[in-house]
């Protein structure tokens, strides 16, 4: 289920992570070669990923329980 990024903060390691509308949380990990994304390591990269959506796999999760 795809969830609108609202915001994004570092856990107890450093590592970034995007608050979604849901209220879940999601890593958006820069960790090349398995995960690229460049954009996180800068604060004008998270600010252009503001309001664009990541799938949420706790929200998935929720829905496949329920049915």
């Amino acid at each position: 289920m795809l969830r609108i990024i609202t915001g994004f903060h570092q856990d107890e390691h450093g590592d970034w992570v995007a608050d979604l509308e849901c209220g879940h949380t999601q890593h958006v990990r820069h960790n090349p070669p398995w995960t690229n994304r460049p954009w996180v390591v800068t604060p004008e990269g998270r600010a252009r990923h503001l309001g664009r959506t990541l799938r949420c796999k706790k929200c998935q999760e929720e829905k496949r329980q329920r049915q």
